[in-house]
């Protein structure tokens, strides 16, 4: 099955009241109106896009290791997937899709995702998912900033995520602020250059990985 058949299946699911978070519709049109205003802002438009200069950053894996963007690019083109968080299942589903690829990925580029969750909480992600790839810590969205991606949620999603969701960005994530990136996927030539970008303020929209396959294999 594709990955937007999956997250599709996954949002009907979720909707119609069949897994574990039950939400007053209320809370769904909520949640639905959050996209809505982002794709609005048209914050999308203006991140960074094929053509631009993608910032250089070193940021602590798992391990807390510092991984640097230059060390990897010496190495040859690099792919740089930013997610919400382990909390969100439509990143879960992407990143495991992003993992089923990773073979025909390995041999061409270096492959990194980066959320502002803490160490810890990536750790978790790769041994639940079996992940082999790194996963970055870019605490306060710092660099998501830099590529144009960080937006900070309204009051009455910040309320919907704590109460109904039981999600607390201020812990997972620890920093005060409730800011998340746009889900967004960049490939990154040698010399510094981004060669393929998606950014999408709908996070229940992904590009499917195999896309990424079929660009660096021509």
């Amino acid at each position: 099955m594709k990955l937007q058949d999956q997250l599709d299946a996954f949002k009907a699911a979720f909707e119609a009241g069949q897994l574990p978070f039950k939400l007053a519709p209320s809370d769904h049109e909520l949640l639905r109106q959050g996209i809505d205003e982002l794709i609005s802002t048209e914050m999308a438009n203006n991140a960074l896009s094929v053509g631009d200069r993608a910032p250089e950053f070193t940021l602590p894996d798992t391990q807390g290791n510092p991984v640097s963007s230059r060390q990897l690019l010496a190495q040859g083109p690099l792919v740089i997937s930013f997610y919400r968080g382990g909390w969100c299942p439509y990143c879960n589903m992407d990143l495991q899709a992003l993992q089923d690829v990773l073979p025909e990925l390995r041999d061409r580029v270096n492959l990194v995702a980066i959320s502002p969750q803490l160490p810890v909480n990536g750790q978790q992600m790769q041994q639940a998912h079996g992940l082999t790839f790194p996963l970055l810590t870019d605490s306060g969205n710092s660099l998501a900033a830099q590529f144009g991606l960080r937006f900070a949620l309204a009051d009455d999603l910040v309320e919907l995520y704590t109460n109904s969701l039981g999600i607390d960005l201020t812990k997972l994530n620890d920093e005060s602020g409730w800011t998340l990136p746009m889900p967004a996927r960049f490939v990154i030539a040698p010399g510094g250059d981004i060669i393929y970008a998606e950014v999408n303020p709908d996070y229940t929209q992904r590009a499917d990985p195999w896309a990424l396959v079929s660009l660096l294999k021509g």
